[in-house]
């Protein structure tokens, strides 16, 4: 699996990398034909809202691409809503599939 992480108007730290990079391990062990995850760490400055840490989570898996995006005041927070997300996007998938054969 292809791992690519963006930081947007920041630069980040090496234990959010890190962080990030665990959590993405776990969806491995869900659904291994995974071909590449693309995450993007955004700080949204000037933001009058509360929530202004944003994750995007693009999972790109054969024929079909997932997506999260979910904000919070941290970015770790927002990390685990969007695997969350991304989660359940990949088990019902993974559902279909069994289904089909």
């Amino acid at each position: 699996m292809e791992v690519q992480i963006q930081s947007i108007h920041f630069d980040a730290d090496q234990k959010l990398l890190e962080y990030v990079h665990k959590k993405l391990q776990k969806l491995e062990k869900i659904y291994e034909r995974i071909v590449s995850v693309e995450v993007y760490l955004k700080l949204e400055e000037k933001s009058s809202h509360i929530k202004d840490k944003t994750v995007e989570i693009k999972l790109h898996i054969p024929q079909q691409r997932l997506f999260a995006k979910e904000q919070s005041k941290v970015f770790e927070d927002a990390v685990n809503a969007s695997m969350d997300s991304i989660m359940r996007q990949l088990k019902k998938h993974k559902e279909k599939l069994g289904s089909k054969y």
